[in-house]
């Protein structure tokens, strides 16, 4: 069952004058930061009432996790800033369940539900950005996979932390400035990203591919069982620490420099490096960066890794809604 938590952290509204500065740069942009563009179409992101049902602690689809918007294989260009309208979509079944720049996956739970690691690996990251994603944690898998986990209300680990398949790593909520606009009628969910070599990627496969998938039950996932839980071999992450440097030296958003400069680790630095990258490609310099730039040493290929991010006491598997 979902643990009882307020209102406040569900959203992740504190301190309240970063929230109000970071919602203000969403709506407005800035000088390299283009601003969120929303319309009419938007409102297809809304389903009332399961949105309703999950704010009340409810589980409409029983053990089945209801997946609301899948990653977009018709992403605009980041330069037109972040886009929830619908306009030109497909999800990896050749459907519209998702929007112009959704990059990821997103899993309707309600507030409070136990988040857990999808595959070992070690923490990243730690951070809020109310305008992108709210609380989030980012953990590295090694060899090039990276997963985050957004609009958290409680992270329960800390960065450098060594994790287990399917160790709980938060509560669950909704917070960032999606939930502000559309509550209630915006489903509470963990938005899910994946990244391999430092690029966003669909862990489901387009049924007219022939690839794997990223879930270890191919387009399936399910949570990992008990006897999984003692799997912690984690491959070692081959950072490329000249395209690091490449990286930090093409931003142009100076409080970015400096975050990702006080970093306390080399793989804290890592994480605030792939992060901004991911969240704010429009801070970097692409002549700065170069052709085919990398966090990475080397390329990695896709290989089945994943489970359901959510426990096997909670959850079966997934259901899609219809759009």
């Amino acid at each position: 069952m979902p643990e009882r938590i307020g209102l406040v952290e569900a959203l992740g509204l504190t301190p309240f004058d970063k929230t109000a500065r970071e919602v203000a740069l969403a709506l407005g942009g800035d000088s390299s930061t283009p601003k969120t563009r929303f319309g009419l179409s938007s409102l297809r992101n809304f389903h009332p009432r399961l949105g309703a049902a999950l704010w009340l602690g409810r589980k409409p689809s029983g053990r089945r996790v209801p997946v609301t918007n899948l990653y977009n294989y018709r992403q605009p260009p980041p330069e037109l800033g972040w886009s929830v309208r619908v306009t030109d979509v497909r999800d990896f079944r050749g459907g519209r369940n998702t929007y112009d720049s959704h990059n990821g996956t997103d899993f309707a739970i309600p507030p409070g539900t136990s988040v857990v690691a999808a595959a070992p690996g070690t923490v990243l990251r730690v951070s809020s950005e109310y305008h992108r994603g709210g609380r989030k944690i980012l953990i590295d898998h090694g060899h090039g996979l990276v997963t985050s986990y957004n609009h958290l209300s409680r992270p329960l680990v800390q960065p450098g932390q060594r994790l287990r398949r399917g160790e709980p790593i938060a509560l669950s909520g909704y917070s960032g400035l999606d939930a502000l606009v559309g509550f209630p009628w915006a489903p509470p969910h963990v938005h899910f990203n994946v990244w391999l070599d430092g690029v966003y990627v669909d862990p489901f496969t387009p049924l007219d591919r022939d690839e794997p998938s990223l879930w270890r039950r191919h387009n399936d996932p399910v949570p990992a069982l008990p006897g999984d839980l003692d799997d912690d071999d984690v491959p070692p992450s081959d950072w490329d620490d000249d395209a690091m440097a490449r990286a930090v030296k093409a931003c142009v958003h100076p409080a970015t420099v400096a975050q990702i400069e006080q970093a306390p680790s080399a793989e804290e630095r890592a994480g605030a490096l792939l992060m901004h990258l991911a969240y704010f490609p429009t801070r970097f310099r692409r002549e700065g960066l170069g052709e085919g730039f990398s966090l990475f040493c080397r390329v990695h290929p896709r290989e089945p890794r994943l489970d359901l991010p959510f426990s096997h006491g909670d959850y079966d598997g997934v259901v899609f809604l219809p759009r």
